[in-house]
Protein backbone atom coordinates (compact mmCIF):
# COMPACT_ATOMS: atom_id res chain seq x y z
CA UNK A 1 0.00 0.00 0.00
CA UNK A 2 1.41 3.39 -1.00
CA UNK A 3 1.77 6.39 1.31
CA UNK A 4 -1.15 8.06 -0.48
CA UNK A 5 -3.38 5.06 0.19
CA UNK A 6 -2.40 5.11 3.87
CA UNK A 7 -3.22 8.81 4.21
CA UNK A 8 -6.55 8.40 2.42
CA UNK A 9 -7.39 5.39 4.56
CA UNK A 10 -6.79 7.49 7.69
CA UNK A 11 -9.15 10.16 6.34
CA UNK A 12 -11.72 7.44 5.65
CA UNK A 13 -11.30 6.20 9.22
CA UNK A 14 -11.85 9.76 10.44
CA UNK A 15 -15.04 10.00 8.37
CA UNK A 16 -16.23 6.71 9.84
CA UNK A 17 -15.53 7.98 13.37
CA UNK A 18 -17.51 11.16 12.64
CA UNK A 19 -20.48 9.10 11.45
CA UNK A 20 -20.32 6.92 14.57
CA UNK A 21 -20.14 10.02 16.79
CA UNK A 22 -23.20 11.47 15.11
CA UNK A 23 -25.03 8.19 15.54
CA UNK A 24 -24.08 8.00 19.23
CA UNK A 25 -25.13 11.60 19.83
CA UNK A 26 -28.40 10.97 18.04
CA UNK A 27 -29.11 8.05 20.35
CA UNK A 28 -28.08 9.76 23.58
CA UNK A 29 -29.29 13.33 23.08
CA UNK A 30 -32.94 13.92 24.11
CA UNK A 31 -35.37 14.83 21.38
CA UNK A 32 -37.17 17.31 23.62
CA UNK A 33 -35.90 19.40 26.51
CA UNK A 34 -37.85 20.95 29.35
CA UNK A 35 -36.92 24.51 28.70
CA UNK A 36 -38.60 27.60 27.53
CA UNK A 37 -39.36 27.90 23.87
CA UNK A 38 -36.42 30.22 22.91
CA UNK A 39 -33.95 28.01 24.76
CA UNK A 40 -35.45 24.85 23.29
CA UNK A 41 -35.33 26.37 19.81
CA UNK A 42 -31.70 27.40 20.30
CA UNK A 43 -30.86 23.91 21.56
CA UNK A 44 -32.47 22.27 18.53
CA UNK A 45 -30.88 24.76 16.13
CA UNK A 46 -27.43 24.17 17.66
CA UNK A 47 -27.80 20.41 17.29
CA UNK A 48 -28.94 20.70 13.67
CA UNK A 49 -26.13 23.14 12.82
CA UNK A 50 -23.53 20.99 14.55
CA UNK A 51 -24.70 17.82 12.83
CA UNK A 52 -24.79 19.58 9.46
CA UNK A 53 -21.31 21.03 9.98
CA UNK A 54 -19.79 17.72 11.05
CA UNK A 55 -21.49 15.85 8.18
CA UNK A 56 -20.41 18.47 5.63
CA UNK A 57 -16.80 18.52 6.82
CA UNK A 58 -16.65 14.73 6.93
CA UNK A 59 -18.00 14.37 3.41
CA UNK A 60 -15.74 17.11 2.05
CA UNK A 61 -12.75 15.31 3.56
CA UNK A 62 -13.99 12.03 2.07
CA UNK A 63 -14.33 13.55 -1.41
CA UNK A 64 -10.92 15.24 -1.26
CA UNK A 65 -9.21 12.15 0.11
CA UNK A 66 -10.97 9.32 -1.67
CA UNK A 67 -9.78 5.82 -0.87
CA UNK A 68 -10.34 2.86 -3.16
CA UNK A 69 -10.87 -0.67 -1.80
CA UNK A 70 -10.77 -3.65 -4.13
CA UNK A 71 -11.91 -6.85 -2.42
CA UNK A 72 -11.59 -9.08 -5.51
CA UNK A 73 -8.81 -11.63 -5.45
CA UNK A 74 -7.71 -10.76 -9.01
CA UNK A 75 -7.65 -7.00 -8.23
CA UNK A 76 -10.00 -6.41 -11.15
CA UNK A 77 -11.00 -2.92 -10.03
CA UNK A 78 -7.49 -1.68 -9.27
CA UNK A 79 -5.13 -0.09 -11.82
CA UNK A 80 -1.85 -1.84 -12.40
CA UNK A 81 1.12 -0.87 -10.27
CA UNK A 82 2.97 0.39 -13.36
CA UNK A 83 0.14 2.77 -14.26
CA UNK A 84 -0.06 4.02 -10.68
CA UNK A 85 3.69 4.71 -10.63
CA UNK A 86 3.43 6.75 -13.82
CA UNK A 87 0.58 8.85 -12.41
CA UNK A 88 2.25 9.31 -9.01
CA UNK A 89 5.39 10.64 -10.73
CA UNK A 90 3.56 13.40 -12.65
CA UNK A 91 5.13 16.83 -12.11
CA UNK A 92 3.11 18.74 -14.71
CA UNK A 93 -0.57 18.88 -15.58
CA UNK A 94 -1.92 16.29 -18.00
CA UNK A 95 -5.48 16.36 -19.24
CA UNK A 96 -6.99 12.92 -19.94
CA UNK A 97 -10.31 12.67 -21.76
CA UNK A 98 -11.59 9.11 -22.11
CA UNK A 99 -14.38 8.27 -24.57
CA UNK A 100 -15.96 4.98 -23.52
CA UNK A 101 -18.81 2.83 -24.75
CA UNK A 102 -21.43 2.41 -22.03
CA UNK A 103 -22.48 -1.03 -23.34
CA UNK A 104 -18.93 -2.39 -23.30
CA UNK A 105 -17.82 -3.89 -19.99
CA UNK A 106 -14.13 -3.39 -20.86
CA UNK A 107 -14.80 0.25 -21.72
CA UNK A 108 -16.64 0.85 -18.45
CA UNK A 109 -13.81 -0.76 -16.50
CA UNK A 110 -11.29 1.48 -18.29
CA UNK A 111 -13.46 4.48 -17.40
CA UNK A 112 -13.37 3.46 -13.74
CA UNK A 113 -9.61 2.87 -13.87
CA UNK A 114 -8.77 6.31 -15.28
CA UNK A 115 -11.06 7.91 -12.69
CA UNK A 116 -9.23 6.05 -9.91
CA UNK A 117 -5.90 7.18 -11.41
CA UNK A 118 -7.16 10.74 -11.59
CA UNK A 119 -7.89 10.74 -7.87
CA UNK A 120 -4.32 9.65 -7.10
CA UNK A 121 -2.73 12.84 -8.43
CA UNK A 122 -4.28 16.27 -8.94
CA UNK A 123 -1.89 16.76 -11.87
CA UNK A 124 -3.92 14.25 -13.88
CA UNK A 125 -7.21 15.89 -14.78
CA UNK A 126 -9.57 13.15 -15.91
CA UNK A 127 -12.81 13.56 -17.82
CA UNK A 128 -14.86 10.59 -18.99
CA UNK A 129 -17.29 11.02 -21.89
CA UNK A 130 -19.97 8.78 -23.37
CA UNK A 131 -19.95 9.78 -27.09
CA UNK A 132 -23.53 8.56 -27.53
CA UNK A 133 -24.72 11.10 -24.96
CA UNK A 134 -22.18 13.83 -25.72
CA UNK A 135 -21.44 13.58 -29.46
CA UNK A 136 -20.37 17.22 -29.65
CA UNK A 137 -17.42 16.59 -27.32
CA UNK A 138 -16.27 13.65 -29.44
CA UNK A 139 -16.52 15.77 -32.60
CA UNK A 140 -14.50 18.53 -30.95
CA UNK A 141 -11.66 16.12 -30.24
CA UNK A 142 -11.99 14.40 -33.62
CA UNK A 143 -12.64 11.02 -32.00
CA UNK A 144 -14.41 8.52 -34.28
CA UNK A 145 -14.00 5.36 -32.23
CA UNK A 146 -15.08 4.13 -28.82
CA UNK A 147 -12.70 3.45 -25.93
CA UNK A 148 -10.14 6.07 -26.88
CA UNK A 149 -8.09 8.29 -24.56
CA UNK A 150 -6.94 11.77 -25.59
CA UNK A 151 -3.96 13.05 -23.57
CA UNK A 152 -2.92 16.71 -23.67
CA UNK A 153 -0.18 18.78 -22.08
CA UNK A 154 1.59 21.98 -23.09
CA UNK A 155 0.18 21.93 -26.60
CA UNK A 156 1.05 18.28 -27.28
CA UNK A 157 -1.64 15.67 -27.87
CA UNK A 158 -1.54 11.88 -27.98
CA UNK A 159 -4.47 9.57 -28.72
CA UNK A 160 -4.54 6.02 -27.35
CA UNK A 161 -7.16 3.52 -28.48
CA UNK A 162 -7.25 0.92 -25.72
CA UNK A 163 -9.11 -0.29 -22.65
CA UNK A 164 -5.82 -1.20 -20.94
CA UNK A 165 -4.64 1.29 -18.31
CA UNK A 166 -1.03 0.31 -19.06
CA UNK A 167 -1.42 1.46 -22.66
CA UNK A 168 -2.94 4.72 -21.40
CA UNK A 169 0.02 5.11 -19.03
CA UNK A 170 2.35 4.61 -21.99
CA UNK A 171 0.42 7.40 -23.71
CA UNK A 172 1.06 9.64 -20.70
CA UNK A 173 4.79 8.95 -20.98
CA UNK A 174 4.70 9.76 -24.70
CA UNK A 175 2.83 13.04 -24.30
CA UNK A 176 5.26 14.11 -21.56
CA UNK A 177 8.26 13.78 -23.87
CA UNK A 178 9.64 17.20 -24.64
CA UNK A 179 12.30 15.96 -27.03
CA UNK A 180 12.46 13.31 -29.72
CA UNK A 181 14.60 10.31 -28.78
CA UNK A 182 15.83 8.43 -31.85
CA UNK A 183 16.99 4.81 -31.72
CA UNK A 184 19.09 3.89 -34.76
CA UNK A 185 19.12 0.24 -35.91
CA UNK A 186 22.16 -0.83 -37.90
CA UNK A 187 21.69 -2.46 -41.30
CA UNK A 188 24.06 -3.83 -43.92
CA UNK A 189 25.18 -7.11 -42.32
CA UNK A 190 22.02 -9.22 -42.71
CA UNK A 191 20.71 -8.05 -39.33
CA UNK A 192 17.18 -8.81 -38.27
CA UNK A 193 14.83 -6.58 -40.28
CA UNK A 194 12.56 -4.41 -38.17
CA UNK A 195 9.73 -3.90 -40.66
CA UNK A 196 7.75 -7.12 -40.47
CA UNK A 197 6.00 -8.62 -37.49
CA UNK A 198 5.71 -12.34 -38.30
CA UNK A 199 5.77 -14.57 -35.28
CA UNK A 200 8.65 -16.88 -36.10
CA UNK A 201 12.25 -16.01 -36.91
CA UNK A 202 13.34 -18.84 -39.15
CA UNK A 203 16.85 -20.19 -39.61
CA UNK A 204 17.84 -22.87 -42.07
CA UNK A 205 21.36 -23.85 -41.09
CA UNK A 206 23.78 -26.49 -42.25
CA UNK A 207 22.33 -28.84 -39.63
CA UNK A 208 18.69 -28.00 -40.32
CA UNK A 209 16.35 -25.75 -38.39
CA UNK A 210 18.14 -24.39 -35.35
CA UNK A 211 18.64 -21.33 -33.18
CA UNK A 212 21.69 -22.81 -31.46
CA UNK A 213 25.15 -23.77 -32.65
CA UNK A 214 23.70 -25.49 -35.73
CA UNK A 215 22.28 -22.18 -36.89
CA UNK A 216 25.66 -20.43 -36.87
CA UNK A 217 26.42 -21.68 -40.37
CA UNK A 218 23.31 -20.16 -41.86
CA UNK A 219 22.57 -20.64 -45.54
CA UNK A 220 19.13 -18.99 -45.42
CA UNK A 221 17.45 -16.64 -43.00
CA UNK A 222 13.89 -15.66 -43.83
CA UNK A 223 13.21 -12.04 -42.95
CA UNK A 224 10.97 -12.44 -39.94
CA UNK A 225 13.12 -10.14 -37.92
CA UNK A 226 12.63 -7.93 -34.89
CA UNK A 227 9.55 -5.91 -35.75
CA UNK A 228 8.06 -6.60 -32.35
CA UNK A 229 10.99 -4.99 -30.62
CA UNK A 230 10.54 -1.97 -32.85
CA UNK A 231 6.86 -1.74 -31.93
CA UNK A 232 7.69 -2.11 -28.23
CA UNK A 233 10.14 0.80 -28.44
CA UNK A 234 7.69 2.92 -30.41
CA UNK A 235 5.03 2.24 -27.78
CA UNK A 236 7.34 3.78 -25.19
CA UNK A 237 7.68 6.85 -27.41
CA UNK A 238 11.00 6.36 -29.20
CA UNK A 239 11.58 7.26 -32.84
CA UNK A 240 13.08 4.40 -34.87
CA UNK A 241 15.55 4.97 -37.70
CA UNK A 242 17.76 2.74 -39.84
CA UNK A 243 21.39 3.49 -40.60
CA UNK A 244 24.00 1.80 -42.82
CA UNK A 245 27.42 2.63 -41.30
CA UNK A 246 29.24 1.54 -44.47
CA UNK A 247 27.73 4.55 -46.29
CA UNK A 248 28.33 7.07 -43.48
CA UNK A 249 31.35 9.05 -42.42
CA UNK A 250 29.95 9.23 -38.87
CA UNK A 251 26.97 8.06 -36.87
CA UNK A 252 24.27 10.78 -37.10
CA UNK A 253 24.30 12.96 -33.96
CA UNK A 254 20.52 12.58 -33.54
CA UNK A 255 20.99 8.87 -32.78
CA UNK A 256 20.48 8.68 -29.01
CA UNK A 257 21.41 4.99 -29.16
CA UNK A 258 22.65 2.57 -31.80
CA UNK A 259 21.35 -1.01 -31.86
CA UNK A 260 22.98 -3.76 -33.92
CA UNK A 261 20.83 -6.86 -33.58
CA UNK A 262 22.34 -10.14 -34.78
CA UNK A 263 24.60 -9.18 -37.71
CA UNK A 264 25.67 -12.14 -39.83
CA UNK A 265 28.52 -10.71 -41.94
CA UNK A 266 31.71 -9.08 -40.69
CA UNK A 267 32.10 -5.32 -40.39
CA UNK A 268 34.28 -3.37 -42.74
CA UNK A 269 37.23 -1.67 -41.01
CA UNK A 270 35.64 1.69 -41.80
CA UNK A 271 32.46 0.66 -39.96
CA UNK A 272 34.43 -0.34 -36.88
CA UNK A 273 36.15 3.06 -36.90
CA UNK A 274 32.80 4.86 -37.24
CA UNK A 275 31.37 2.98 -34.26
CA UNK A 276 34.51 3.62 -32.18
CA UNK A 277 34.37 7.37 -32.96
CA UNK A 278 30.69 7.46 -32.02
CA UNK A 279 31.34 5.85 -28.63
CA UNK A 280 34.39 8.05 -28.00
CA UNK A 281 32.16 11.09 -28.55
CA UNK A 282 29.71 10.03 -25.84
CA UNK A 283 27.49 7.72 -27.89
CA UNK A 284 25.59 4.68 -26.64
CA UNK A 285 25.19 1.29 -28.29
CA UNK A 286 23.60 -2.13 -27.84
CA UNK A 287 25.64 -4.77 -29.67
CA UNK A 288 23.96 -8.20 -29.83
CA UNK A 289 26.52 -10.46 -31.54
CA UNK A 290 25.14 -13.96 -32.03
CA UNK A 291 26.86 -17.26 -32.76
CA UNK A 292 29.02 -17.38 -35.87
CA UNK A 293 29.46 -13.60 -36.17
CA UNK A 294 33.14 -12.85 -36.72
CA UNK A 295 34.45 -9.83 -34.83
CA UNK A 296 36.45 -7.60 -37.18
CA UNK A 297 39.96 -6.92 -35.76
CA UNK A 298 39.43 -3.16 -35.32
CA UNK A 299 36.07 -3.80 -33.66
CA UNK A 300 37.69 -6.36 -31.35
CA UNK A 301 40.35 -3.78 -30.43
CA UNK A 302 37.63 -1.19 -29.73
CA UNK A 303 35.82 -3.56 -27.36
CA UNK A 304 39.09 -4.54 -25.68
CA UNK A 305 39.76 -0.91 -24.81
CA UNK A 306 36.77 -1.03 -22.43
CA UNK A 307 37.53 -4.55 -21.21
CA UNK A 308 35.17 -6.69 -23.35
CA UNK A 309 36.05 -9.77 -25.39
CA UNK A 310 33.31 -11.63 -27.27
CA UNK A 311 34.34 -15.27 -27.40
CA UNK A 312 33.80 -17.55 -30.46
CA UNK A 313 31.90 -20.21 -28.52
CA UNK A 314 28.45 -21.30 -27.39
CA UNK A 315 27.40 -21.65 -23.75
CA UNK A 316 25.79 -24.95 -22.79
CA UNK A 317 23.94 -25.00 -19.47
CA UNK A 318 22.63 -28.40 -18.31
CA UNK A 319 21.17 -26.83 -15.14
CA UNK A 320 19.40 -23.61 -16.18
CA UNK A 321 17.90 -23.90 -19.63
CA UNK A 322 14.56 -23.38 -21.33
CA UNK A 323 12.47 -26.41 -22.42
CA UNK A 324 14.75 -29.37 -23.16
CA UNK A 325 17.62 -27.69 -25.01
CA UNK A 326 20.71 -26.97 -22.85
CA UNK A 327 21.89 -24.44 -25.47
CA UNK A 328 18.83 -22.28 -24.72
CA UNK A 329 20.30 -20.79 -21.56
CA UNK A 330 17.82 -19.50 -18.97
CA UNK A 331 18.74 -16.75 -16.50
CA UNK A 332 16.71 -16.73 -13.26
CA UNK A 333 19.09 -14.48 -11.26
CA UNK A 334 20.78 -11.27 -12.40
CA UNK A 335 23.70 -9.20 -11.24
CA UNK A 336 22.69 -5.92 -9.52
CA UNK A 337 22.36 -3.22 -12.16
CA UNK A 338 19.74 -0.60 -13.15
CA UNK A 339 19.02 -2.62 -16.31
CA UNK A 340 18.13 -5.82 -14.48
CA UNK A 341 16.33 -4.22 -11.53
CA UNK A 342 12.79 -5.30 -12.49
CA UNK A 343 13.45 -8.10 -14.99
CA UNK A 344 12.15 -11.62 -14.40
CA UNK A 345 13.32 -14.90 -15.92
CA UNK A 346 14.72 -14.57 -19.44
CA UNK A 347 16.24 -17.07 -21.87
CA UNK A 348 18.70 -16.93 -24.75
CA UNK A 349 18.60 -19.43 -27.65
CA UNK A 350 22.25 -20.01 -28.44
CA UNK A 351 24.41 -17.45 -26.62
CA UNK A 352 28.15 -16.92 -26.66
CA UNK A 353 30.25 -16.03 -23.64
CA UNK A 354 31.98 -12.74 -22.87
CA UNK A 355 35.32 -12.30 -21.11
CA UNK A 356 35.83 -9.20 -18.98
CA UNK A 357 39.30 -7.64 -18.84
CA UNK A 358 40.75 -4.99 -16.51
CA UNK A 359 39.42 -1.56 -17.46
CA UNK A 360 40.82 1.98 -17.33
CA UNK A 361 40.01 4.07 -14.27
CA UNK A 362 37.44 6.18 -16.13
CA UNK A 363 35.43 3.14 -17.29
CA UNK A 364 32.98 1.14 -15.19
CA UNK A 365 32.38 -2.39 -16.50
CA UNK A 366 29.78 -4.70 -14.95
CA UNK A 367 28.34 -8.10 -15.91
CA UNK A 368 24.57 -8.13 -16.30
CA UNK A 369 23.98 -11.87 -15.93
CA UNK A 370 25.82 -15.17 -16.02
CA UNK A 371 25.11 -18.82 -16.67
CA UNK A 372 24.92 -21.41 -13.88
CA UNK A 373 27.98 -23.06 -12.25
CA UNK A 374 27.25 -26.27 -14.21
CA UNK A 375 27.59 -24.55 -17.59
CA UNK A 376 30.48 -24.89 -20.02
CA UNK A 377 31.49 -23.48 -23.39
CA UNK A 378 31.97 -25.21 -26.72
CA UNK A 379 33.89 -23.63 -29.56
CA UNK A 380 31.89 -22.58 -32.63
CA UNK A 381 33.82 -22.81 -35.85
CA UNK A 382 33.61 -19.86 -38.19
CA UNK A 383 33.23 -20.23 -41.94
CA UNK A 384 37.00 -19.83 -42.37
CA UNK A 385 37.71 -22.59 -39.86
CA UNK A 386 35.45 -24.94 -41.81
CA UNK A 387 37.79 -24.78 -44.81
CA UNK A 388 40.05 -27.83 -45.31
CA UNK A 389 43.27 -25.79 -45.09
CA UNK A 390 42.21 -24.35 -41.73
CA UNK A 391 42.15 -27.61 -39.79
CA UNK A 392 45.47 -26.81 -38.13
CA UNK A 393 44.29 -23.41 -36.93
CA UNK A 394 41.10 -24.96 -35.58
CA UNK A 395 43.12 -27.49 -33.64
CA UNK A 396 45.03 -24.65 -31.93
CA UNK A 397 41.90 -22.92 -30.65
CA UNK A 398 41.46 -22.14 -26.97
CA UNK A 399 40.11 -24.98 -24.83
CA UNK A 400 36.51 -25.01 -23.67
CA UNK A 401 35.84 -23.48 -20.26
CA UNK A 402 33.73 -24.90 -17.42
CA UNK A 403 31.83 -22.85 -14.87
CA UNK A 404 29.78 -19.65 -14.77
CA UNK A 405 30.10 -17.59 -17.93
CA UNK A 406 29.37 -13.89 -18.39
CA UNK A 407 26.63 -13.59 -21.01
CA UNK A 408 26.18 -9.79 -21.17
CA UNK A 409 28.08 -6.77 -19.91
CA UNK A 410 27.48 -3.02 -19.61
CA UNK A 411 30.22 -0.38 -19.72
CA UNK A 412 30.02 3.35 -19.11
CA UNK A 413 32.32 6.27 -18.43
CA UNK A 414 34.76 8.37 -20.43
CA UNK A 415 36.31 6.76 -23.45
CA UNK A 416 39.94 5.78 -22.88
CA UNK A 417 42.20 8.57 -24.14
CA UNK A 418 39.30 10.96 -24.63
CA UNK A 419 40.33 13.42 -21.93
CA UNK A 420 38.54 14.68 -18.83
CA UNK A 421 36.11 16.80 -20.85
CA UNK A 422 34.90 13.91 -23.00
CA UNK A 423 31.22 12.98 -22.85
CA UNK A 424 30.29 9.77 -21.06
CA UNK A 425 29.52 6.76 -23.26
CA UNK A 426 27.37 3.74 -22.53
CA UNK A 427 27.78 0.33 -24.13
CA UNK A 428 25.99 -3.02 -23.77
CA UNK A 429 27.40 -6.17 -25.36
CA UNK A 430 25.43 -9.42 -25.29
CA UNK A 431 26.31 -12.70 -26.95
CA UNK A 432 22.85 -13.34 -28.40
CA UNK A 433 20.37 -11.56 -30.65
CA UNK A 434 17.63 -14.17 -30.79
CA UNK A 435 16.20 -13.14 -27.42
CA UNK A 436 14.94 -9.89 -28.99
CA UNK A 437 13.59 -11.50 -32.16
CA UNK A 438 9.91 -11.93 -32.97
CA UNK A 439 10.11 -15.55 -31.85
CA UNK A 440 11.24 -14.96 -28.29
CA UNK A 441 10.71 -11.30 -27.34
CA UNK A 442 7.14 -11.76 -25.97
CA UNK A 443 8.01 -14.59 -23.58
CA UNK A 444 9.26 -14.58 -19.99
CA UNK A 445 11.25 -11.41 -19.33
CA UNK A 446 12.88 -11.07 -22.75
CA UNK A 447 10.82 -8.07 -23.84
CA UNK A 448 11.32 -6.28 -20.51
CA UNK A 449 15.07 -6.89 -20.72
CA UNK A 450 15.37 -5.56 -24.28
CA UNK A 451 13.41 -2.39 -23.52
CA UNK A 452 15.26 -1.90 -20.23
CA UNK A 453 18.60 -2.05 -22.07
CA UNK A 454 17.53 0.69 -24.46
CA UNK A 455 16.12 2.83 -21.64
CA UNK A 456 19.46 2.60 -19.82
CA UNK A 457 21.35 3.59 -22.95
CA UNK A 458 19.27 6.77 -23.38
CA UNK A 459 19.58 7.49 -19.64
CA UNK A 460 15.93 6.96 -18.73
CA UNK A 461 16.45 4.08 -16.31
CA UNK A 462 15.13 6.09 -13.34
CA UNK A 463 12.01 7.41 -15.09
CA UNK A 464 8.67 5.60 -14.53
CA UNK A 465 8.30 2.72 -16.94
CA UNK A 466 5.50 0.59 -18.31
CA UNK A 467 6.18 -2.65 -20.11
CA UNK A 468 4.39 -2.64 -23.48
CA UNK A 469 2.22 -5.68 -24.01
CA UNK A 470 3.23 -7.73 -27.03
CA UNK A 471 0.45 -9.86 -28.57
CA UNK A 472 1.35 -13.51 -28.97
CA UNK A 473 -0.58 -16.46 -30.39
CA UNK A 474 -1.89 -18.96 -27.83
CA UNK A 475 0.69 -21.60 -27.01
CA UNK A 476 0.91 -24.58 -24.70
CA UNK A 477 4.36 -24.68 -23.07
CA UNK A 478 5.30 -27.95 -21.38
CA UNK A 479 8.22 -28.99 -19.23
CA UNK A 480 10.37 -32.00 -20.03
CA UNK A 481 8.60 -34.09 -17.37
CA UNK A 482 5.16 -33.16 -18.73
CA UNK A 483 6.20 -34.05 -22.27
CA UNK A 484 7.54 -37.41 -21.04
CA UNK A 485 4.27 -38.14 -19.21
CA UNK A 486 2.20 -37.22 -22.27
CA UNK A 487 4.43 -39.41 -24.46
CA UNK A 488 4.08 -42.37 -22.11
CA UNK A 489 0.32 -41.92 -21.86
CA UNK A 490 -0.44 -41.41 -25.57
CA UNK A 491 2.29 -43.42 -27.27
CA UNK A 492 2.62 -46.37 -24.87
CA UNK A 493 -0.18 -46.71 -22.29
CA UNK A 494 -3.07 -45.92 -24.65
CA UNK A 495 -2.01 -48.23 -27.53
CA UNK A 496 -1.08 -50.96 -25.05
CA UNK A 497 -4.50 -50.60 -23.40
CA UNK A 498 -6.24 -51.01 -26.77
CA UNK A 499 -4.17 -54.11 -27.48
CA UNK A 500 -4.97 -55.63 -24.08
CA UNK A 501 -8.69 -54.91 -24.50
CA UNK A 502 -8.64 -56.54 -27.93
CA UNK A 503 -6.79 -59.54 -26.55
CA UNK A 504 -9.35 -59.86 -23.74
CA UNK A 505 -12.30 -59.74 -26.15
CA UNK A 506 -10.64 -62.33 -28.39
CA UNK A 507 -9.97 -64.62 -25.39
CA UNK A 508 -13.63 -64.49 -24.29
CA UNK A 509 -15.01 -65.17 -27.80
CA UNK A 510 -12.59 -67.84 -28.99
Amino acid sequence: MSRLDVVNSLWFAGWLVAVLVLFALGVRLPLQVRRRRPAAFGYTAAIVAGVAAVAALANIALVRHDVHFDLTRERVFTPSRQAENVVDALRQDVKLTYFYQAQDSAGKRARDMVEVLGRRNARLRVRTVDPDRQPTVADTYGVRIYNAAVLETEGRRVQVMSTDEDQIALGILRVLRQRLTTICFVEGHNEYPIDNFEFHTHFEGLAGHSHGEGGSGVVLMKGHGAGRMRRALEAVGYEIRRIVPATLSAIPPECAAVVDLNPRTMYLPHESDVLAAYLAGGGTALLAYDLGFVIEPRLAATLRRVGIVVEPDVVVDPLDHYATDPEVVAVPVYEPHPITRQVALSFFPGIRSITLLPTPSDVTLAPLFRSSPDSYTRHVRTAAEREPDAEGAAARRAPDRVGRQVLAAAAEGRWPGGGSDAKAFRLIVIGDGDFASNSFLPYMGNGDLAVSMVRWLVREEHAPSVAPRIPVPPLVLLTKRQMRQIFLGIEIVLPLGVILCGAGVWWRRR
